[in-house]
């Protein structure tokens, strides 16, 4: 699952006319990169949530046949549902078992397929050094392999990571953050995690975004 239905308030006035997933990076939308390393490792069958100026998403990538890619949309409201409950609303499509989970204003090479085999509990999340905007990081990388919010050494979390569908049970269907649901089942111990140290960047703002294209072409 591709989480494309945020306003992008941050990238404006870039994100006034188009959804932040499409802006170009590198002659490309940032969202068909992140469309050809999936189907590079594999992955084929994708959800994409939408909300603002969503069809324009449905326009640009259409069923993905040209990536060699099956998409499917699952639109949500004017007032979007947050992570938390943008993927919720998504689970009917995405299948009984762990599916992977991809924020649409990230750049990575991190490799996906790595993550096709792993042992899932709840969640497994893929971590990254602090970027300068965001110093003090999410989360700590226990020695075992597991996530805790505690921990002196703390990283980001990239906004790559695979979900069970059993972590959403007891939640209701409306607006709500993916966090304080991870934190919970964090504490008992069912978050494992990796630290990658390769290529990652978190596309909030117009410098960012001109800087990522500047770094591609090159």
């Amino acid at each position: 699952m591709i989480l494309a239905a945020g306003r992008g308030e941050r990238m404006r006035p870039l994100t006034d006319h188009t959804p932040k997933p499409l802006l170009p990076v590198a002659g490309h939308p940032l969202i068909v990169h992140q469309l050809r390393a999936l189907q590079t490792a594999g992955i084929t069958d994708l959800v994409i949530n939408t909300g603002h100026l969503g069809e324009q998403l449905a326009v640009a990538l259409g069923d993905g046949g040209r990536w060699g890619l099956r998409i499917v949309y699952s639109p949500e409201p004017p007032e979007a549902l947050e992570t938390g409950g943008g993927i919720l609303q998504a689970l009917p499509l995405l299948g009984a078992g762990p599916f992977l989970v991809v924020n649409g204003d990230v750049w990575t090479d991190y490799p996906f397929a790595r993550l096709l085999t792993i042992p899932v509990d709840l969640a497994h999340l893929v971590l990254v050094d602090n970027p300068p905007h965001h110093p003090k990081g999410d989360f700590s990388l226990r020695a075992d392999g597991r996530v805790e919010e505690a921990g002196t050494e703390r990283l980001t979390f990239s906004g790559v990571s695979v979900l069970r569908p059993e972590l959403f049970t007891g939640c209701v269907a409306g607006r709500f953050p993916l966090g304080p649901l991870l934190r919970r089942v964090m504490a008992e111990g069912r978050v494992s995690g990796e630290y990658y140290r390769g290529g990652w960047r978190d596309i909030g703002t117009p410098q960012r975004l001109a800087e990522l294209d500047r770094d591609l072409r090159q």
